[in-house]
């Protein structure tokens, strides 16, 4: 679930056809911000998959994990997870603003059980398990924008461990004003186009979305006859210790990241068709994420598709997860779109504006967040 729509095919659609999900606002006044846009998920994708109103008490982050679920059990009805991983950043932050917002203003605070009971970060995964009778215990990671791609590599050891078999993994957030508001008076936040990479980038924009995958240990999946769609083969992660907000301008920390992923799949940066960049368009993150890419990589392609869908922070990771997994299951290289002009101080080969056809079995996914927390993960095309 996200702003390109709800479902692979949706997905798949959009990326094909280098879809812009980038609109102003319309879900809480932005006049006195300096960003006015950001990538939403629209209404109309969320109805349909809870009814009554237990589903208008719900939170965005429960509906959308709710409809995320949905379209997983219609894949396979038989998959029952022992455990769920999920990063989130925000939780339900929507109704903290609103609890605060009401203390601020000494108006009613009628409402106020349901905002407290909203706004833990488990809530939308408990949600989402009660709607389909799954009874799983839950773990969830917040580790800034890196969450969701956290959240996948830590269930990915937990299975190649052996704790586990079946696992429930990825990341959700919603848009919302107190967030907005705060990446806006960062400045991180742009009044124009997203431009990963590009030479004039300016900054961020901000998305929502959920997305859920159901890992699973090999031997396990094949022998019950599931549909395998990619493996996972491996997970690296790192810290920078540099700044709260800025990363290391030497790419160091993401470099270990994606070195440790390689390292953890047993391949070398030669094996690798796509990189899916963390990409932000802030002037130091693509510096810093450019800067490893081409030192450990070369001419790779490399696109962010938050130049599509903005920043979507703890669902970042696991929404640009189904994105390679497309990737490989299409054959295709996503699309980098708004690129006009090449940073002059990287080398990159970047899937400028329109996608691609490609080979593609090997690919990297990065998801990099304040604090100089860096994740990625490396996905394969199934083995025959």
């Amino acid at each position: 679930m996200s702003p390109f729509g709800f479902g692979l095919e949706d997905t798949l659609a959009a990326l094909k056809s280098n879809k812009d999900c980038v609109l102003p606002v319309d879900r809480f006044e932005v006049a006195d911000c300096r960003c006015k846009t950001a990538a939403q998920v629209r209404d109309s994708f969320l109805t349909g998959h809870l009814a009554g109103r237990r589903a208008r008490r719900l939170d965005r982050s429960s509906q959308m994990m709710i409809a995320a679920l949905a379209e997983l059990r219609t894949q396979d009805s038989r998959f029952e997870p022992e455990l769920s991983v999920i990063g989130t950043t925000s939780g339900g932050m929507s109704f903290g603003q609103d609890y605060y917002r009401a203390l601020h203003r000494r108006s009613s605070l009628r409402n106020s059980p349901r905002w407290i009971a909203n706004y833990l970060p488990q809530k939308p995964v408990i949600d989402a398990q009660e709607a389909f009778g799954i009874s799983a215990p839950c773990q969830v990671i917040a580790n800034a924008c890196a969450s969701g791609t956290n959240a996948i590599g830590h269930a990915f050891e937990l299975i190649r461990s052996g704790k586990y078999q079946r696992l429930l993994t990825g990341g959700y957030d919603a848009l919302s004003e107190l967030v907005f508001v705060g990446f806006d008076s960062l400045q991180a936040a742009t009044a124009e186009k997203c431009r990963p990479f590009d030479r004039d980038r300016s900054g961020m924009v901000l998305g929502e979305g959920a997305a859920l995958l159901a890992l699973e240990n090999f031997e396990s999946a094949r022998a019950r006859g599931a549909a395998v769609m990619a493996e996972i083969t491996g997970y690296g992660i790192s810290t920078d210790n540099h700044h709260l907000t800025q990363p290391d301008p030497t790419g160091s920390g993401p470099r270990r990241a994606m070195e440790q992923a390689l390292q953890s799949a047993n391949r070398t940066a030669g094996d690798v068709d796509y990189i899916n960049a963390h990409g932000t368009a802030t002037v130091f993150n693509d510096a810093a994420e450019g800067k490893a890419i081409q030192e450990l990589f070369g001419t790779v392609p490399v696109s962010s598709t938050k130049s599509m869908i903005g920043h979507s922070l703890g669902a970042a990771g696991a929404i640009e997860a189904v994105v390679c997994l497309l990737a490989l299951r299409a054959q295709i290289l996503p699309a980098n779109i708004n690129f006009r002009a090449p940073d002059e101080a990287l080398s990159l080969n970047v899937v400028a504006n329109e996608s691609r056809e490609s080979k593609v079995d090997v690919v990297l996914s990065n998801s990099f967040g304040f604090g100089g927390t860096n994740a990625s993960i490396l996905l394969e095309r199934a083995a025959a």
